[in-house]
């Protein structure tokens, strides 16, 4: 995450992270990730309006959903049951971007155990989201993005060095500047 989100500039869309991490770290991951980044890095709160240049990184046993209000993209951080043992889960950030942006959202599923995350990349796909998983030879552990593959979730597969070239290009194709 740290190598792709330091590559990142302030013009890039909005960024929300579902990231398996103990309680107690997620706040100080989010500062360290927020002082070597030009981007902008927070530990998600409910209602928070999706803003250019920022990184929303759900909070230790909470999840993380997209929503869409009267000032556009918000967070919405809630309390709920574990999803695939995980809470925040993969699945569901994911499933909700693909209900709220569709084709204009990218989503990328990185190393790690299990199977979190590869059923929203799924519906984010199926929505006309560009979808991305790293490839087994960069990634510590190749569960989630292996299962993702598997089940044509991601209709790329990178390594860990190309994922936020590829975003920035995408962004930069899709509106004419670049992210």
């Amino acid at each position: 995450l740290q190598q792709i989100l330091t590559m990142l500039t302030p013009q890039t869309p909005p960024i929300v992270v579902a990231q398996h991490m103990s309680e107690g770290f997620m706040a100080a991951f989010a500062r360290r990730l927020d002082g070597i980044c030009q981007v902008r890095v927070h530990e998600a709160k409910d209602k928070t309006p999706l803003e250019n240049g920022h990184v929303y990184i759900a909070p230790a046993r909470r999840h993380l959903a997209v929503k869409f209000g009267n000032k556009g993209y918000l967070t919405h951080v809630f309390e709920g049951m574990p999803v695939n043992r995980h809470y925040p889960s993969v699945d569901v950030l994911f499933r909700s971007v693909a209900d709220v942006a569709g084709p204009s959202a990218v989503g990328m599923i990185l190393t790690g155990m299990g199977d979190d995350g590869a059923r929203g990349l799924k519906e984010m796909r199926d929505a006309g989201c560009v979808t991305i998983a790293q490839d087994e030879a960069t990634s510590v552990v190749f569960g989630m993005p292996r299962v993702a593959i598997e089940m044509q979730a991601a209709e790329n597969i990178l390594p860990l060095t190309k994922m936020a070239e590829f975003v920035r290009q995408h962004f930069h194709k899709q509106d004419g500047k670049s992210a």
